[in-house]
């Protein structure tokens, strides 16, 4: 009977030890190296937890993420337990300019008289140093992230961009040692690779982190806008009602007593009215000019015409434009020019506007005393300063003084007119011109006011284009025609159709009112019109299609045409006078200007082929 032995066989091996020896050695490893890992990522952790407050510190939360990675792996490699020493970590970070790295985080540190720690590309015959701001070739990390085993590993974000380079490296050895691991070289590739992915993770999340505060402050940053402008808007309107009402109530109040029943006011009563009125339809019209130029220059889509300008003549034009104001106020009205000052490139329209605003200030605040303009040249500039001697003007006003729609209390309290646009708008325009305007004030010694232009624009000299409506309008040219001629006036408006009817009559010319396309037409079958004053919008039609019907239509085609029309943006007159028209006059009507505009097209019609000509000579 055969018997059975549990004792070995003495041919058998006995690898019981060796097996349970590898067995703990593999435990020791595995352990270590979840434990480094475990650390590694409960302090990454920490680094996100301080980045979720502000950007700053997201922004900051970058550096303190490398030298986390950077002192934790070199803490696990230099454990005593597993004697992975004689070793170097360190983040390179790439520079997307150029093609290199910078060695920004290493641990530890070498000293300045110890041996710099080095590592060796196998596939190039140089060793590259790994010390703080040392710069390493991408392509010679590329060369490390390729060798077996690794020496380099990439942070890349999903998208592949480099964020930063994970390296190793290892000191010179002068003999070899003995390591209680043999595959240690394995083991710290394990270590840095998953290294790499938890900081390459924390720093994507630190990226998610940053974006999303951006985007809050982005948006907060917008909403504080939003409600700066809302509110911005909601002032616009409250002041614009304010500035409109005021002297639409002077308006309306005149008129409502002029037509009271069974009051019949004299006729000196009857002109303070009148006057009363006219004083106030014209602070409407600056109110809403000044509105258009502001909205114009913050669009960029204000024209400037620039010429030269005789500097004196432009000063004694706006002064004369003052000096009624001034003698109604008892003050002394001065001018101070500099006599090497003859001309200067500007446009002259906004000139006169600039210096107007600041004359009219100064004589508004200045109740005794004198008010002055002094020009004088420094250097490429021209200093135009108006001077007062009025109530001045406090240094927490002066802040706020070429804001928009602002204007000084005591001035409101006191009731002085104004829009509070003026030195908004001529603030504006200097800077236009490559300007400024300076303010000097205290309370009860006066103000200065100085605008300061180049001489010269690089813009240069535009001749007369675009001022030709200006040159009209400065007087009332009296004229008589010397025979009955015939004025076409299509008007929508009942109030300013027999307004300018009353008002062409008196000039002597026969006026035609046509209130729609259709009277046009028919009026046109039984009278030759030397002009035809067109209105824009009518009932039944466009003015603008009517010009060109008339310039399509060879009876009618040579009949000079005005368009008289509330259009008054930017491109207004261009485009009417590209539909045909002959000039252009914007409402309310300039009575001076049409009558300019009439005399000059009015001129006795001659037949040329057939044809209304008209004659030569102006």
């Amino acid at each position: 009977m055969q018997q059975y032995s549990s004792l070995p066989d003495q041919n058998s091996q006995i690898d019981a030890t060796p097996k349970l020896l590898t067995t703990i050695l593999q435990l020791r490893t595995q352990l270590w190296l979840e434990s480094s890992l475990n650390q590694l990522q409960s302090r990454l952790n920490d680094c996100l937890l301080s980045a979720c407050n502000t950007v700053p510190q997201a922004e900051a939360a970058q550096a303190e993420v490398f030298q986390t990675v950077v002192d934790q792996i070199n803490s696990a490699v230099h454990s005593s337990n597993l004697a992975l020493t004689d070793c170097a970590i360190g983040i390179a970070l790439f520079q997307p300019q150029e093609t290199v790295a910078t060695v920004c985080y290493v641990s530890p540190s070498p000293s300045a008289n110890s041996q710099p720690l080095f590592l060796e590309v196998l596939t190039a015959e140089k060793k590259l140093l790994l010390r703080l701001q040392e710069v390493i070739e991408v392509g010679d990390l590329q060369q490390l992230e390729n060798q077996q085993p690794p020496s380099a590993w990439r942070l890349a974000d999903d998208s592949g961009s480099i964020m930063g380079w994970l390296i190793i490296a290892a000191t010179s050895r002068s003999c070899d040692r003995q390591s209680l691991i043999e595959s240690q070289a394995q083991l710290r590739s394990q270590l840095m690779a998953r290294s790499a992915i938890h900081c390459r993770t924390v720093l994507l999340q630190l990226r998610h982190i940053l974006s999303s505060q951006q985007r809050y402050e982005h948006l907060s940053s917008s909403n504080q806008e939003l409600e700066h402008t809302n509110q911005l808007k909601n002032q616009f309107l409250a002041n614009t009602s304010h500035e409109i009402r005021t002297p639409l109530s002077s308006i309306m109040l005149a008129i409502s007593m002029l037509l009271a029943p069974g009051y019949e006011p004299t006729r000196e009563r009857q002109q303070e009215y009148l006057n009363m009125m006219q004083s106030s339809g014209k602070h409407l019209l600056d109110l809403i000019n000044d509105i258009l130029d502001l909205s114009k220059i913050e669009a960029n889509q204000l024209d400037v015409h620039w010429e030269t300008i005789d500097v004196e003549l432009l000063c004694c034009n706006v002064l004369a434009l003052v000096k009624e104001k001034a003698a109604s106020k008892n003050l002394r009205l001065c001018r101070e020019i500099d006599p090497d000052i003859t001309t200067l490139v500007a446009d002259s329209l906004r000139l006169k506007q600039m210096l107007w605003n600041l004359l009219s200030n100064a004589l508004k605040f200045t109740s005794q005393g004198s008010v002055g303009l002094q020009v004088a040249s420094k250097g490429e500039f021209v200093h135009f300063t108006v001077w007062d001697t009025g109530t001045g003007i406090s240094q927490e006003d002066q802040v706020q003084l070429f804001q928009p729609y602002f204007q000084i209390a005591k001035t409101v309290a006191d009731d002085v007119e104004g829009t509070g646009l003026g030195l908004a708008v001529t603030q504006k325009l200097a800077e236009i011109h490559g300007g400024s305007v300076k303010v000097e004030s205290e309370i009860d010694h006066g103000s200065r006011f100085t605008l300061v232009l180049p001489l010269k624009q690089e813009a240069g000299v535009d001749g007369d284009q675009g001022v030709e409506e200006a040159k009209f309008s400065s007087s009332p040219l009296p004229f008589t025609p010397s025979s009955c001629v015939d004025i076409l006036l299509v008007e929508n408006d009942l109030a300013n159709a027999h307004l300018m009817q009353i008002h062409l009559r008196k000039l002597g010319y026969q006026v035609t009112w046509a209130k729609n396309a259709s009277e046009m037409w028919e009026a046109l079958t039984q009278l030759n019109p030397a002009v035809i004053l067109m209105d824009v919008y009518l009932a039944d039609g466009n003015g603008l299609n009517l010009v060109q019907q008339l310039r399509e239509n060879e009876q009618y085609r040579a009949i000079p045409i005005i368009i008289q029309t509330a259009m008054a943006m930017k491109g207004d007159r261009e485009i009417c006078l590209a539909a045909g028209v002959n000039d252009y006059i914007s409402k309310p009507i300039d009575l001076p200007l049409l009558d300019s505009l009439v005399k000059k097209y009015s001129k006795a019609p001659t037949s040329v082929d057939g044809e209304w000509g008209v004659e030569s000579g102006e």
